[in-house]
């Protein structure tokens, strides 16, 4: 009787078993982006992946020409006088930043990447006006600083890898960079997976994001929490955002690994601002002792505090749109990106 009762314990494991098994392995062919975790290795293809993805760099330097509240200088009459005459006191500053870059085209001598437009975009002059007592901006400048210089460049690339600004578009965030190398050896790859249909994404939508959040190249992965975009065309995901990873791809896995499609650009994270009082110069340009009282100039900058795993992506067919309008224009200088977004 003992022995009876245990085999029917042990088929009643097994039978358990593999029902379980049939639940937790669904099949995966059903055309739509999978929600659960991968099912098996992707690492090959990641490391593919990963090396289209580079660390995009920006610096940018400017003049700053100040002025006295007395001189009622506006900028109706900026243009009409010398202010580098004028000025109380000038200055400099430069603003270094890092992103991250998809190559999405390349061919012997051209190569395209794409990121975030916010990355690289920035103004030729920069107005700063003087407040009146109750606190509304008046129209007496403060401040004029001029941009005197600007580079683009992504260190992997040959001839220190400068790039140029092909199409932008602020509204959306997306921009276009392109440069012509003497020589691009085999080594730069370009994105090779097809992009998606990020309006098919679900709630749930497991996705994977490749950037260089702190200046590291790293991966990680996040669940799509709002899967209809806005009118600017953004989803949620609820991966983890760090200061460089916009501009980081974001792909979908339909039907299993390794079955990536490109489905988005990272580009924004939840975050709030304060202002913080700060010295002109950053520790990593100058060491300050921290037990002697400071008695520098100080500046008031701009702080921002992450609300991490509130991230937003630009889905591809916004990206799409923008290439498509401004299609004609990349071609006849030479960039035809159609493989990449499908266009036969």
């Amino acid at each position: 009787m003992r022995f009876i009762f245990l085999s029917v314990v042990l088929a009643g494991f097994y039978a358990c078993n593999k029902n379980t098994y049939q639940t937790v392995y669904p099949t995966l062919s059903d055309g739509r982006y999978d929600s659960e975790f991968p099912y098996k290795n992707c690492s090959e293809e990641l490391d593919k992946i990963a090396k289209t993805v580079k660390k995009i760099y920006c610096l940018v330097e400017y003049d700053q020409y100040s002025f006295k509240r007395s001189d009622q200088i506006s900028p109706e009459t900026i243009n009409d006088i010398r202010y580098k005459r004028v000025a109380d006191q000038k200055s400099f500053f430069s603003e270094s930043v890092h992103g991250t870059a998809t190559i999405i085209w390349r061919d012997t001598k051209r190569v395209a990447v794409l990121t975030c437009a916010h990355v690289v975009d920035y103004s030729d002059t920069i107005y700063a006006y003087y407040y009146d007592g109750p606190g509304k901006k008046t129209n007496i400048l403060e401040s004029v600083a001029i941009k005197r210089k600007h580079q683009i460049f992504i260190r992997d690339l040959p001839e220190d890898g400068l790039l140029e600004i092909l199409a932008i578009d602020k509204d959306r965030d997306i921009a276009f960079l392109g440069n012509r190398f003497d020589e691009l050896g085999p080594q730069i790859k370009a994105f090779a997976y097809p992009t998606g249909n990020a309006r098919k994404l679900e709630w749930g939508s497991f996705v994977y994001i490749l950037g260089y959040p702190g200046g590291y190249q790293m991966v990680t992965r996040g669940i799509v929490s709002n899967p209809d975009p806005g009118t600017k065309g953004e989803f949620l995901i609820d991966a983890l955002f760090n200061p460089g990873v916009s501009g980081g791809i974001v792909m979908a896995v339909k039907d299993g690994v390794p079955n990536f499609e490109f489905v988005g650009v990272a580009r924004a994270v939840s975050a709030k601002y304060k202002n913080v009082i700060k010295p002109l110069k950053e520790s990593h340009e100058e060491i300050y002792n921290p037990n002697v009282p400071f008695n520098g100039d100080i500046y008031v900058k701009l702080e921002k505090d992450i609300n991490y795993g509130v991230t937003f992506a630009i889905d591809i067919e916004t990206i799409a749109d923008f290439y498509l309008e401004k299609r004609d224009y990349l071609i006849s200088q030479g960039y035809r990106m159609d493989n990449f977004f499908g266009i036969e």
